[in-house]
């Protein structure tokens, strides 16, 4: 399995997924054990690949041993090894990894260190990054709320995985462990769905009312949208645009667990797609969760450090650019637009909301944090722009700019032309690529 995954033609987690249904012979423990020592070595990869240089025989084998050292006792672990091998894991337990180069002792390649050196407390943070986040779930307001999700848990199967609040999201549970979620009656009845602490900040910054048109510009899994919906009342209209028609179509299971009725899925193209224009001016909130390196994940997704490069980051940065003035278009006078990303880096983040507003001088920088105290979030740190990591909040690395779009002069009253479509008809209804509400 590892040898696989080091290949990095794909995710990691979409790589285990392929092995087990080849493999169903695998057990449930075994199918964890297996994806536990996996992310281990994909986490620490650089530090182990240092360690098994000094080792004997097939060095992706010594890579496994290390990654297995983590998830089994060592009396267990001892059974499948030989005396060489045995006499090597001795060694490198016993090595102290505080004379490691940085990049080394947190395997960061060189390329990400450098950058992530920059930032305040960088260690801390790299040391974060290379530990295993815990499993946070949300409640869908409009069906339950934390509080009696977490009563009904607490008398049930569910409680020894001692679930508790997020400190900052009001809808937010944490828990320990990877319980089978999926299968619990609260996630069968829509109440409950699967979202980081920082993720479901990003709907407090939006901050969606009833009745409003709302477009969640890269819905994706649609984790977002739900909540945004949720938010809503399920009233109004809520578009989950995204340029992965697949994407969109596995997340309609969750829309439809969800209760809610306002949502309308749309797969657009990349640039210049002809519904998005006749969105112009018309939403009252528009959500960019710009696509980006994922580097704020790596406590989940640490085969990203190693599949991203510095190439790459270049043309991502590119694609948020375009993203973001296509989709500032659509807010209205007086509306928001939020930016957001789940990474680190400051060309992905700041830099980006800088160069966006040097360039379109009717939006103004709102204070990110009075947006979140607004709604009884209280959540330090520096500056207008939400910035969340692993080591200071305990959620993934999560950026975030709320923007206004300034009111228009008043034009002169006219009368309307009988061509004029009512206010609250569907900018979209005739177009057959957009599902009706009603069918999300």
């Amino acid at each position: 399995m590892l040898g696989e995954a080091l290949q990095w033609q794909y995710p990691a987690d979409a790589v285990l997924s392929h092995w087990f249904r080849g493999h169903a012979q695998v057990g449930q423990r075994d199918r964890g054990e297996i994806a536990e020592a996996v992310f281990d070595v994909l986490r620490h990869l650089r530090r182990y690949r240092q360690f098994a240089e000094s080792g004997q025989g097939s060095a992706t084998r010594r890579l496994a041993v290390l990654g297995l050292a983590s998830v089994w006792p060592r009396s267990t672990l001892d059974t499948g090894l030989d005396e060489h091998e045995r006499t090597w894991l001795d060694y490198v337990q016993a090595f102290s990894v505080d004379s490691l180069p940085l990049g080394v002792r947190y395997s960061m390649p060189d390329w990400l260190e450098a950058r992530l050196i920059g930032l305040p407390d960088a260690e801390s943070l790299l040391q974060a990054l290379n530990q295993t986040a815990p499993l946070d779930l949300r409640a869908n307001p409009l069906k339950t709320d934390r509080d009696a999700v977490l009563a009904a848990w607490a008398q049930g199967p569910e409680a020894r995985w001692a679930a508790r609040p997020t400190p900052y999201s009001p809808w937010g549970i944490r828990i320990q462990g990877r319980p089978p979620v999926n299968r619990w009656t609260a996630f069968e009845r829509g109440e409950i769905e699967v979202q980081d602490e920082g993720s479901q900040l990003l709907a407090a910054l939006v901050a969606p009312k009833r009745g409003e048109m709302v477009i969640d510009y890269c819905a994706g899994a649609g984790g977002k949208t739900l909540l945004l919906g949720a938010l809503m009342r399920s009233t109004g209209r809520l578009y989950a645009f995204d340029v992965s028609a697949a994407r969109l179509a596995r997340a309609k299971p969750r829309f439809a667990r969800s209760g809610l009725s306002n949502i309308v899925p749309v797969a657009i193209a990349e640039r210049h797609d002809q519904r998005v224009k006749r969105l112009r001016g018309k939403a009252h909130r528009v959500l960019v969760d710009a696509p980006c390196s994922g580097l704020g994940t790596l406590r989940r997704n640490p085969d990203l450090k190693w599949r991203q490069h510095p190439e790459s980051l270049e043309q991502l940065c590119a694609t948020q650019a375009a993203i973001l003035r296509d989709a500032a278009a659509c807010v209205r006078p007086g509306g928001r637009l939020v930016y957001a990303s789940c990474s680190l880096l400051p060309e992905e983040n700041e830099l980006q909301v800088q160069a966006f507003l040097a360039e379109h001088p009717e939006f103004t920088l709102l204070d990110a944090g009075a947006v979140l105290a607004d709604r009884g979030i209280a959540l330090t740190f520096d500056g207008p722009m939400l910035h969340l990591r692993p080591d200071v909040h305990g959620t993934d690395g999560f950026f975030a700019a709320v923007m206004q779009r300034r009111q228009a002069e008043a034009p002169e009253p006219k009368a309307p032309r009988a061509a004029e479509a009512p206010a609250d008809k569907d900018p979209l209804a005739d177009d057959p690529a957009a599902e009706a509400p009603d069918q999300a």
